[in-house]
């Protein structure tokens, strides 16, 4: 195996190209100055079209599925073996970076030609697949590409409206696709063995580590609710502190001592207030109604659970002795995602031998492995992120550490052979 693996100077020159490609694929966008590409807009199209000729060049057959994702597939040393699948999203944020997503097609995409050009066939075939919409930017529906390859789309996902009034079925029409064949797109099961991918941590943790990759252990499971504590309004003047229900104050206890609590816990539990609102919200009254969201997150549900339960009873508490009464309402609940523990495995040998240690940590933000992981095993390699800023005109990845993923990626598809 040795004699195939990239040398440094081999990784330094993919970097580059992988680095190249990014700023192409940034200038593919429907803001001049900024980058935005949205699910089955023409810059999605034409970001596939780009990315569909670099994957011919790496000696592989290039498809457009039937939900808009760009796939390519090169072949094993028995023709229609299984395949080992690589890949990220192509879709982006408004106003977004230039890496998250596209770094992980892109490095998948050296990492076929740099076997293609040594004429190297694997057991397994290698197929990458740049996911049409992971972000949701559009429809405010998230996964649409992973979803369609597991076959699992929701039955009123084609009548979902974008801002203009335009469904995805509509959609899918103007872009020469058909909403009545999007269950082309699925895969059967026996036809993949494993999905990694490798994506820009969007997070400090690499970063104040000093290190330049980390393997994922699993992507945050994340709870959100819609929250109200009521009180009694009053006049800011007459009502004296002692007689008051002050809604908003009994928030600010509630929050304050909610990050404690969260910050005392597991180091990997996040809880964020992420809106607030004050009513009737004048300077001159005391707010008699406060709507707050709650979000939190964690890599492991029973964990996540535990949290939630104890800071709602801290809410009901804290009202209580204020004279105030709280709600809540849920609205959105996600399962953590475990990645695949033989996958953690073959990963953490590889970075282990490129970069001399690893870092195992969980992922805050989604991604296209948890709907795949629904069906097929799942892996994440993380890259280091300048200041761990993402979703941002800023995002930023070093080609040195582009290098290194590099190195480490070839190693894990090596280590099927």
């Amino acid at each position: 195996m040795s004699a195939v693996l990239m040398t440094v100077t081999d990784a330094q020159v993919a970097a580059q190209q992988v680095m190249s490609r990014c700023d192409s694929l940034a200038e593919i966008s429907e803001t001049a100055g900024q980058l935005t590409r949205v699910y089955l807009s023409p810059e999605h199209l034409r970001a596939n079209q780009q990315v569909g000729e670099w994957m011919r060049d790496a000696g592989m057959r290039v498809w457009q599925d039937s939900v808009g994702n760009i796939c390519g597939r090169y072949e094993g040393v028995v023709p229609g073996a299984p395949a080992l699948l690589l890949g990220s999203h192509l879709d982006t944020v408004r106003n977004a970076g230039r890496y998250d997503g596209m770094l992980g097609v892109l490095t998948a995409i050296e990492t076929v030609r740099y076997l293609y050009q040594r004429e190297i066939r694997l057991p397994v075939a290698l197929e990458i697949v740049g996911f049409g919409d992971e972000e949701g930017t559009r429809f405010g529906i998230t996964l649409l590409g992973s979803r369609g390859v597991t076959g699992t789309w929701p039955d009123g996902w084609l009548s979902r409206p974008d801002a203009e009034g335009i469904t995805v079925a509509q959609a899918l029409q103007s872009s020469g696709l058909d909403a009545d064949a999007i269950a082309q797109a699925a895969r059967p099961a026996r036809d993949i063995i494993a999905y990694l991918e490798l994506h820009i941590e969007q997070g400090p943790c690499l970063e104040q580590a000093g290190l330049a990759l980390g393997v994922v252990t699993a992507i945050n499971g994340a709870r959100r609710l819609n929250c109200t504590f009521i009180g009694q309004a009053g006049h800011a003047g007459t009502v004296p502190m002692s007689q008051r229900q002050d809604a908003l104050a009994a928030a600010a206890v509630w929050m304050a001592e909610a990050e404690q609590i969260t910050k005392a816990s597991d180091p990997y539990l996040v809880a964020t207030f992420g809106t607030l609102q004050c009513l009737p919200g004048a300077a001159n009254v005391i707010p008699g109604e406060v709507r707050l969201t709650l979000d939190i997150r964690g890599p492991e549900d029973n964990a996540l659970d535990a949290l939630l339960q104890r800071l709602l009873i801290l809410a009901h508490d804290i009202a209580h002795l204020r004279g105030c009464d709280f709600t809540s309402d849920e609205y959105y609940r996600i399962a953590a995602t475990g990645c695949d523990a033989q996958l953690q495995q073959r990963l953490s040998a590889a970075v282990e031998q490129v970069q001399g240690t690893t870092l195992l940590l969980p992922s805050g933000a989604g991604h296209d492995a948890i709907a795949i992981a629904e069906r097929w095993p799942v892996g994440m390699l993380f890259v280091r992120c300048r200041g761990g800023i993402s979703h941002h005109p800023d995002e930023s990845v070093m080609m040195e550490d582009v290098a290194l993923a590099l190195q480490a990626l070839l190693q894990t598809v090596l280590s099927y052979r």
